[in-house]
């Protein structure tokens, strides 16, 4: 199979698009942008526009590359990452959005910090918000790593190291020259055809079996060293408790992603803000159901031993997909809009880390509000810089790890460091600036030590580190343990510190904004 694969049609498609949306970021880009327009859009985005900006924010390396070979080699165990990443939105709308474009600017922090002391607070969502996309970003580039190796025929480690070095360039580019318009255009562009192109995968799968989803799967377990064992929980996750963790993560790590939340600040209002969402849970939920057919699709017609030898591994599911129903130039086609699926998320990752820095510690921290017009743009450009180079190094170390599986870890320290403490600002009175660092810092710090002592680091042939072992920790994904300990870290930390002066001030203003949207508009012309 994979002598049929050709590289300079790939190329070409590649070099396509690439050209394409970068014209369009130079398009709609200004090169003295304010702090709105570079971090928010100028609010300018419709409720639909920004749902399927939002679907393709979300809709990452991981949603399709990494979660059709989760379900191509793991059956059931792997579909939990789709329900789990789609159950996750009802937490987002229900809890967090609308309140969350009542009372904020651009980051997460500003909500965060509007009742409860502004500096301490700033600096611990900062460095959760940069914790999250840098595990984020480590996924996605693994991603691009494997997914071009495959296309292109490396076989040299060096080179796939160079595709993810050529990856982070070009979502600098985005970036420092398209702010969050030209990155939310690019998303929008990529979210159309991501979903298109899986759909029509999906039809062609089954095509294949004429619509008959009982021979789907009867395929996918005779192609399967496993046999019916792929269609029972169990196969991946033997031991229940790591099962939990990881569907634990999953639906609560969305309502705590930074770079989702901030999307909800591009939007003119609280109402758009909802719409979005709304479009946003169809879009990806369709999407969702179509990671079903392709995964078991790829099991089937594809098979999971090929898949162990394909460069990229799992993640090469789709694209092997592709040239199993449709020969070289329909995988050319779906590893385009994979490529395009990998450079919108780290770009809107990308724009959410450089924003953090630049609003929250540069803007807030260390000038205390008094900022030169046009210096937090410059700083979060330069920032951009530094985080693609960051970047760049993790997704060589963790390159031929499943980006589902990555990605997943990212949802762990969202809902370990953000989420208590959104929910606790956002409902409970009593909340104090001491519980916010208590559950934010005790999150975190929780969260990313039990990874680096997990099996995900080391231990085990498929660890980041599989020639090491620290993995004192038994559980893959630290959700069940560590997103708790936030939850009781903010009460604790609550009752043992005096609240501010001007708590219940603060609060009832609060209260008043986030459920009415009162004053909303007056925040954020400033």
């Amino acid at each position: 199979m994979e002598q049929e694969i050709n590289p300079v049609i790939n190329m070409i498609v590649f070099a396509a698009f690439v050209a394409v949306t970068l014209f369009i970021v130079f398009r709609v880009s200004r090169r003295k942008a304010t702090e709105n327009e570079f971090y928010a859009a100028g609010r300018s985005f419709t409720g639909r526009q920004n749902g399927i900006a939002i679907a393709g924010d979300y809709l990452s390396a991981a949603s399709f590359l990494g979660i059709c070979g989760a379900i191509a080699v793991a059956g059931y165990d792997g579909f939990l990452y789709s329900i789990g990443f789609l159950v996750a939105w009802l937490v987002a709308l229900l809890l967090v959005a609308e309140l969350l474009r009542n009372t904020g600017r651009f980051t997460m922090a500003d909500v965060l910090s509007f009742r409860l002391k502004q500096r301490p607070v700033r600096m611990a969502a900062a460095l959760a918000t940069l914790a999250v996309c840098f595990f984020y970003l480590v996924a996605q580039m693994a991603g691009a790593g494997g997914l071009v190796a495959l296309l292109m025929g490396f076989d040299d480690p060096a080179a796939t190291s160079i595709t993810i070095a050529v990856v982070g360039a070009l979502m600098i580019v985005y970036v420092i020259f398209g702010g969050m318009k030209g990155t939310t255009w690019v998303q929008i562009i990529k979210a159309v055809l991501l979903i298109a192109g899986a759909g029509i995968m999906t039809l062609m799968v089954l095509m294949v079996v004429r619509f008959d989803l009982d021979e789907l799967l009867r395929m996918a377990v005779e192609a399967s060293p496993d046999g019916e064992a792929i269609l029972a929980p169990g196969l991946r996750y033997t031991n229940p408790v790591d099962f939990l963790s990881l569907g634990l993560a999953l639906v609560l790590g969305t309502a705590g992603l930074p770079h989702v939340l901030m999307r909800f600040y591009t939007v003119p209002s609280a109402k758009e803000a909802r719409r979005s969402v709304v479009w946003a849970i169809w879009l990806i939920g369709i999407f969702y159901l179509f990671t079903l057919v392709l995964g078991f699709g790829a099991g089937a017609l594809v098979g999971p031993e090929v898949l162990a030898d394909a460069a990229g591994g799992e993640n090469a599911a789709a694209p092997l997909l592709a040239l199993a129903l449709g020969g070289p130039i329909l995988m050319a086609i779906i590893s385009a809009v994979a490529f395009a699926t990998i450079l919108a998320v780290v770009a809107g990752l990308a724009i959410t880390a450089a924003t953090s820095f630049a609003h929250d510690i540069y803007g807030s921290i260390i000038k205390r509000g008094n900022v030169a017009p046009g210096a937090e743009v410059r700083v979060a450009r330069f920032t951009v810089v530094v985080i693609g180079v960051i970047a760049i190094v993790g997704g060589i170390v963790a390159q031929n790890q499943n980006v589902a599986f990555l990605v997943a870890l990212a949802f762990a320290v969202a809902a370990s460091a953000n989420l208590p403490t959104i929910l606790y600002s956002l409902f409970w009175r009593r909340f104090n600036t001491g519980g916010a660092l208590w559950s934010m810092y005790g999150g975190l710090a929780s969260c990313v030590l039990l990874i680096v002592f997990s099996p995900a680091v080391s231990g085990t042939p498929k660890s980041m580190f599989p020639d090491g072992d620290w993995a004192i920790f038994p559980l893959s994904n630290p959700g069940i343990v560590s997103i708790p300990l936030a939850f009781v870290l903010g009460i604790v930390g609550t009752l043992v510190s005096k609240p501010e002066d001007d708590h219940d001030v603060k609060q009832a203003e609060m209260e008043v904004r986030s459920f009415t949207g009162a004053g909303a508009e007056k925040a954020s012309e400033h």
